[in-house]
């Protein structure tokens, strides 16, 4: 049998296992990806990229791609509650597109994940990836210096092992990673099935609102468990239907639910792709990491879709992990860094989790709400006020939590708009491909300088009042700092370490020996 060697081995090619690739690559560190499907997403699934993830995307290069390949149509969501798409009309409002400018540069995306998987895995591969389709993971066996997976191609059906330093398992929901290494789940279980299949129905485009992102939720005694989901694609007269149920049907059979749905019984149907069904579960895993194994996506948390942020934390997951698997591959890091992403994200996924768990009562069955519904945080201090708390903040001291941004260690740094002569720039924009300090004191420029060539780790300085200027005056505000003081933000834009005091390089040679676990 023959063997490989990667510095990391993705299984599982969707919008976490991609986004793990991709930000790995920008780092420098190749990947294998191994997937069992044949490529890529072929029906639009998840919708939407939150300015959290669009803003790494753009350092990537991948963000203008995710513009491009938003739907036509108003930039709105309808969301319709009725007994068909034609019919009567329970219960209808519009969702806008937030416009979050205060709080980041880059406006929400609102590609399919079809697009969303394509555009990422294209970049991913250009910047060193290797994606492997039709490919399964038949087993994995982990030591103290690195993980053998076996994986088999079911083109040619050989298997061959390859030997990675770390596994990131990204296969989803129902995914064996997890169970393999031990780790096991909670969570208020499943609540059935949804099979998706994509149509084509020209008939209907006057029928409905020329917003781009409809979602109609049927309610009708004549559809399987009584409901169904239709929801608009990227191309006019094109939907998908989500019957709920995974009993396969003929081709005959998903026309007539398709047209009970339509309210329309001599609907003209083009039947596009079949699909398959996926469970609707709320399921978060009791670990996100077990030695060398790292789980990230579906197979971390699986969550009703009802919310849209289920796309939107798979791929945080992998932009915020890509980072740490860097470091420690590269030899910047010990370790122990990667002790942080189960203490950082599973907190994360377990909220939006539970936000989207919420929703599905909230949006679907108002009446039917339980008493102990989670607690969930106000919508954007969800996108941006997320507080991690780890070894990997210098500083951090209340825990894991939710507040607006505000230059405090653990949180996300601060969107400040900038100027470079006469070109206008945001903190953001400086962030993701490596460490950043942010200062106004040429004294901590200076320091930094130094404790990074000393750690042999990149490091970008940046003073402010210098090659950069804060004309509207809200850097130090919105940092938290004086006319001395700096802040350490690390490859993910949070802030791995602030002070306020006068430089001092040992302070912060301890504070970045601590994130790094050095």
């Amino acid at each position: 049998m023959r063997s490989e060697q990667t510095p990391v081995l993705i299984v599982g090619a969707g919008l976490a296992g991609l986004t793990t690739a991709l930000f790995l690559g920008q780092h420098g560190v190749p990947a294998i990806v191994a997937d069992r499907h044949p490529g890529t997403a072929n029906q639009p699934k998840a919708r939407g990229q939150s300015p959290t993830i669009m803003e790494a995307f753009r350092t990537a290069g991948v963000a203008d791609a995710l513009l491009a390949a938003a739907p036509p149509g108003r930039p709105e969501m309808t969301i319709v509650i009725c007994d068909s798409v034609t019919g009567t009309v329970l219960h209808q409002y519009n969702e806008h597109v937030p416009h979050f400018a205060a709080l980041s540069p880059s406006p929400s995306g609102l590609a399919s994940q079809q697009a969303a998987e394509a555009a990422i895995a294209a970049r991913a591969t250009e910047l060193g990836a290797d994606l492997r389709f039709r490919t399964v993971l038949d087993s994995l066996r982990q030591d103290d210096d690195g993980v053998t997976a076996t994986l088999h191609d079911l083109g040619t059906d050989q298997r061959y092992q390859v030997r990675a330093d770390y596994l990131v398992g990204a296969d989803g929901g129902r995914g064996t990673i997890a169970g393999e290494v031990g780790i096991g789940h909670h969570g208020r279980g499943a609540f059935g099935h949804t099979t998706t299949v994509l149509f084509r129905a020209p008939e209907l485009i006057d029928e409905v609102p020329d917003t781009a992102i409809l979602m109609y939720y049927v309610q009708n005694p004549q559809l399987p468990n009584g409901s169904a989901s239709f929801v608009s694609t990227d191309h006019p007269g094109e939907y998908v239907l989500g019957i709920n149920d995974d009993r396969e049907r003929t081709e005959a059979e998903v026309v007539e639910v398709i047209r009970i749905a339509a309210g329309r019984p001599e609907l003209k149907v083009e039947v596009c792709n079949m699909g398959t069904a996926w469970e609707i579960a709320h399921r978060v895993a009791d670990r996100f990491s077990a030695g060398r194994v790292h789980l990230i996506g579906d197979a971390a948390h699986l969550m009703p879709p009802t919310g849209g942020q289920g796309g939107n934390t798979a791929m945080l997951d992998g932009m915020h992990l890509a980072w740490k698997l860097t470091a420690v591959v590269r030899g910047e890091a010990g370790p122990g860094l990667l002790d942080s992403h189960d203490a950082e994200q599973r907190p994360y996924g377990q909220t939006i989790a539970d936000w989207q768990y919420a929703n599905m009562f909230e949006r679907l069955q108002p009446d039917q709400r339980p008493d102990d519904l989670p607690e969930v945080p106000d919508p954007v201090q969800g996108l941006f006020g997320y507080r991690m708390a780890s070894r990997a903040v210098a500083g951090g001291t209340d825990g894991y939590g939710f507040e607006l941004p505000a230059g405090r260690p653990g949180t996300r740094a601060p969107h400040v708009v900038l100027h470079r002569g006469d070109e206008m720039l945001s903190t953001r924009d400086l962030f993701f491909a490596g460490f950043v300090l942010l200062t106004e004191d040429p004294d901590w420029a200076g320091a930094a300088e130094q404790v990074a060539a000393e750690l042999a780790v990149p490091l970008a300085v940046h003073r402010i009042g210098a090659e950069l200027t804060d004309n509207d005056g809200t850097f130090r505000s919105d940092y938290g700092l004086s006319d001395c003081g700096a802040v350490l933000v690390r490859p993910d834009g949070v802030i791995g370490w602030r002070s306020t005091t006068i430089a001092d390089r040992d302070a912060l040679d301890a504070a970045w020996r601590q994130i790094l676990d050095r």
